[in-house]
C-alpha cells in the first residue's frame, strides 16, 4: 500500500509500505476513503514533536478519518462496516491506503451513510476533531459551573477547534463569545457562527475581551493554536476565578514555563485536555457523530481543498501556511 511517512522532522513523504493485516482478536484493517489534516499533524512534521516511533509507522501522523472495513477479526465491526478511525492521536495512521486498528478505535458511521457520498463522508469526519473538543469542553465547563459565570469566552485560534468550541460555547449559554485568529476568511466564519472576531496582531484581544466583559476578563479562556506565548496571553485574559483551557499541544517535550503567580493570586484553574480516544465508550465521538449527521452543529466550513494522497507534502504546507484562508484540508487515498 501507499502511506505517509515521516522520516524526520520538516520532511513528509508517500512510500510503499506492506498491507497491514488483522492478526489479533478485535484487530481490523480500514481503507481510508477520506483523512483530514490536524494542527497537531503540523507539530508532529514540522514543529519538532516527531514521535519517536513515527519514522517506522505508515500513514504517520494522521488520527482523523473515515474508511471502510475490509478485514476484520472483529465481531463487532464485520467487513463493510463504514468507521469513523479515532486513533491514539500520537499514533495515527490515516494517511495511508490502509490503516490497522482495533475496535476499541473506531465507531460506526450512522445508518444509511452513503460510501459514494464524498461531502456526506467529509462532512462525518469532521465527528473526529468535534469530539476531541466535546471531550474538551466537559473538562473545562463541567455541568456544575454555576451558569451565572457563562458571560464571556475567549477562544485564541479560530481553525476548525476554535471554530467548533465557538459553536460549543453558544450552546453553554456564554452572553460573549470573543475568537482571535490571523485569517481574515476564518474570521468570517466565526462571526457567522455568533462570536466576536479579533484579527491578530492589528487589534488586541484583551483589549476586545475588557469591553465585552466589562473589564472582568474571561470567565472561560481556550488556547486551541498551541503557542506558549498565546498560553501565557491566555492567563492574563482570565478574569478572577476563571478557568484556562489549554487545548493546543505544548511546543516542545518537557518543562515548559507558566505565569504560575499571575494564575495564582486570580485563583484560576489551568485545564487541559488530551486523550478523548480513551473515554470509555467513546462517548463524546458517538455524540459528536450524531449532532453532525442530524443537523445540530454547522461543519460546511470544513470542506476545503481536497489533496490526493500522493500531495501530501504539498496539502501539509498549505495547512502549515494557515491552509490559505481554509479552515481545513482533506487528504484522499
Amino acid at each position: 500500500m501507499r502511506g505517509s511517512h515521516v522520516p524526520a522532522t520538516g520532511t513528509i513523504t508517500v512510500v510503499d509500505w506492506p498491507d497491514p493485516e488483522a492478526r489479533e482478536p478485535g484487530q481490523l484493517v480500514v481503507r481510508m476513503l477520506h483523512a483530514s489534516i490536524c494542527g497537531s499533524d503540523l507539530h508532529a512534521v514540522f514543529h519538532g514533536l516527531l514521535h519517536a516511533e513515527g519514522p517506522q509507522r505508515p500513514g504517520y501522523p494522521g488520527h482523523e478519518g473515515v474508511g471502510t472495513v475490509v478485514s476484520s477479526r472483529s465481531e463487532r465491526f464485520p467487513v463493510g462496516t463504514l468507521v469513523l478511525t479515532v486513533p491514539k492521536g500520537e499514533m495515527g495512521g490515516c494517511f495511508a491506503e490502509l490503516q490497522l486498528l482495533d475496535e476499541l478505535h473506531v465507531v460506526e458511521l450512522p445508518a444509511g451513510t452513503d460510501p459514494a457520498d464524498s461531502v456526506q463522508l467529509r462532512r462525518l469526519m469532521m465527528a473526529q476533531q468535534y469530539g476531541t473538543c466535546l471531550y474538551a469542553m466537559r473538562q473545562f465547563w463541567p455541568v456544575e459551573t454555576p451558569a451565572r459565570r457563562a458571560n464571556t469566552c475567549a477562544i485564541m485560534g479560530a481553525g476548525s477547534a476554535g471554530l467548533f468550541f465557538v459553536q460549543e460555547a453558544r450552546r453553554l449559554g456564554f452572553q460573549h463569545v470573543v475568537v482571535s485568529d490571523l485569517e481574515p476568511r476564518r474570521l468570517d466564519v466565526a462571526r457567522a457562527l455568533g462570536a466576536v472576531p479579533v484579527r491578530v496582531p492589528e487589534a488586541d484581544l484583551a483589549e476586545v475581551v475588557a469591553q465585552v466583559s466589562g473589564g472582568r476578563g474571561a470567565d472561560l479562556v481556550i488556547e486551541a493554536v498551541g503557542l506558549d506565548v498565546l498560553r501565557d496571553q491566555a492567563v492574563d485574559l482570565a478574569a478572577d476565578r476563571g478557568i484556562v483551557g489549554f487545548f493546543g499541544l505544548p511546543e516542545r517535550h518537557g518543562h515548559t514555563e507558566v505565569p504560575l503567580w499571575t494564575a495564582f493570586r486570580k485563583n484560576l484553574r489551568l485545564q487541559a485536555s488530551v486523550a478523548a480516544q480513551s473515554e470509555p465508550g467513546l462517548t463524546s465521538f458517538r455524540e459528536a457523530l450524531r449532532r453532525i449527521s442530524e443537523g445540530e452543529i454547522d461543519v460546511e466550513y470544513c470542506l476545503g481543498p481536497e489533496f490526493p494522497l500522493e500531495r501530501i507534502a504539498e496539502a501539509m504546507q498549505t495547512a502549515e501556511e494557515q491552509g490559505q484562508g481554509h479552515v481545513k484540508l482533506t487528504i484522499t487515498p
